[in-house]
């Protein structure tokens, strides 16, 4: 693709992106679908204007956008949290992986497409996305919420799993029979977490002095330089880069510029996550669905069965009420970009054809059905069991309520859409 090619593509992409989330601000649709669905409408397997013939052409930019999405995770988890709520939160992600993966490998298993590609289905149904995660609990103002805490708390439990189930699954679908070199990557995946993890615990207090500066331009360059590197560190170690970027956030929230950098990475998270699920929409070829239409419809309904028991198991474990049991299971719902990196690797290693369609389809479906469940999920709050909250202000949401909600961070996480849902300032937890 020459220049003037690749910079009419991100440039398209962009403002395609722009226009259909306006248009679906409108009438109430969630961004991150309508993102999706530009990509397919431009992407080079549907009739018509085909604006980027090759999806790779946007690979970095679609990187960068997971990288920030997942930076700003980071930055709003603190690590009080992690300090306060380790047991908990290990116990609410083991059980949500325990109840989603096993269901992902007994479906695969029951549709008798092999071993390895049942191995493959168990992480494509078990792992959330964490990118529609952070977007869905920004679009819906949730980051002030109670049970976001737990929600994070899963999805780091998820993060670290699938580190350390990737290392463990190449070398099985590679043909690799050495358990030795199994085994060394996996703890070499989990030599650099541990790394990852020490550095969060106790280097805040350095790091806070290398990212001090008044100057805003200098600490974006920053914090944007130490989060790709970091990412990318993590790939080359075996550890998902969204995971580096994530710990990298954590790091940096906790220091003396996480609210000005906070405030910063706004507009690159927005922009660039959207490129994330245009890119996404690119990879998907619409022709290929019809034929895993109903195992993916069959993989939709066990999913929403397995996050319902696991946000009512995590709403026990916390007290919450079931408003907010209703919040988690349809929070952490939406599939992505670990289930591509699964289709990927069964692709790489030439598993059943039918691979790749089926999870395609699955997490476009759950791509669209997320959001847009955890838009309505007092509709689901209705019929679990459980108490009726009682915070006190009458809407059911289970909000925590600070002086100081709603201020001047309140209103970004409408992202692209003007006029979108106004998100509760994050605040200091």
């Amino acid at each position: 693709m020459g220049h003037a090619d690749t910079l009419i593509a991100m440039g398209g992409a962009f403002l395609a992106a722009a226009v259909l989330a306006r248009l679906g601000g409108r009438i109430g649709l969630p961004t991150i679908p309508l993102f999706i669905l530009a990509g397919i409408i431009l992407g080079p397997h549907t009739p018509g204007v085909v604006l980027i013939s090759d999806p790779h052409d946007l690979e970095m930019l679609s990187a960068l956008g997971l990288v920030l999405l997942l930076f700003y995770l980071g930055l709003e988890f603190h690590l009080d949290d992690l300090k306060a709520g380790g047991r908990k939160m290990a116990v609410a992600g083991g059980t949500y992986l325990a109840l989603n993966v096993g269901a992902g490998l007994a479906f695969g298993f029951a549709l008798g497409w092999g071993t390895s590609e049942a191995l493959v289905l168990a992480g494509v149904l078990g792992i959330s996305s964490s990118a529609i995660v952070t977007k869905v609990l920004v679009d819906t103002g949730r980051l002030g919420n109670r049970e976001t805490r737990p929600v994070l708390g899963i999805i780091v439990v998820e993060d670290i799993f699938l580190a350390l189930y990737l290392a463990a699954l190449q070398p099985i679908l590679s043909g690799a029979d050495s358990l030795a070199a199994a085994v060394g990557d996996g703890a070499k995946a989990f030599a650099f977490l541990l790394l990852l993890a020490l550095a969060a615990r106790f280097g805040t207090r350095l790091v806070g002095r290398l990212f001090s500066t008044p100057d805003d331009e200098l600490l974006v360059i920053s914090f944007l330089g130490a989060a790709v590197f970091v990412a990318g560190v993590s790939e080359w170690f075996g550890v998902a880069d969204a995971i580096g970027a994530f710990m990298v956030g954590l790091m940096l929230g906790s220091t003396s510029s996480g609210e000005r950098i906070r405030k910063l990475v706004h507009p690159l998270r927005d922009a660039f996550g959207a490129i994330f699920f245009f890119a996404f929409g690119l990879s998907i070829d619409p022709g290929d669905l019809p034929v895993v239409l109903w195992p993916v419809l069959a993989a939709v309904a066990v999913t929403l069965v397995m996050n319902v028991l696991a946000g009512v198991a995590a709403a026990r474990l916390y007290r919450f009420h079931r408003q907010e049991a209703a919040n988690i299971s349809t929070t952490l719902l939406a599939r992505g970009e670990f289930a591509l990196i699964m289709a990927t690797m069964a692709a790489a290693a030439g598993l059943d054809s039918r691979l790749s369609p089926f999870i395609a389809g699955y997490v476009l479906l759950l791509a669209v059905l997320g959001p847009l469940a955890a838009g309505r999920s007092h509709w689901l709050a209705r019929i679990l069991p459980g108490r009726d909250s009682d915070d006190g202000d009458g809407d059911g949401d289970g909000k925590e309520k600070r002086v100081g909600d709603g201020g001047e961070d309140a209103g970004h996480g409408a992202g692209l859409i003007p006029g979108g849902t106004a998100a509760a300032a994050p605040g200091r937890r």
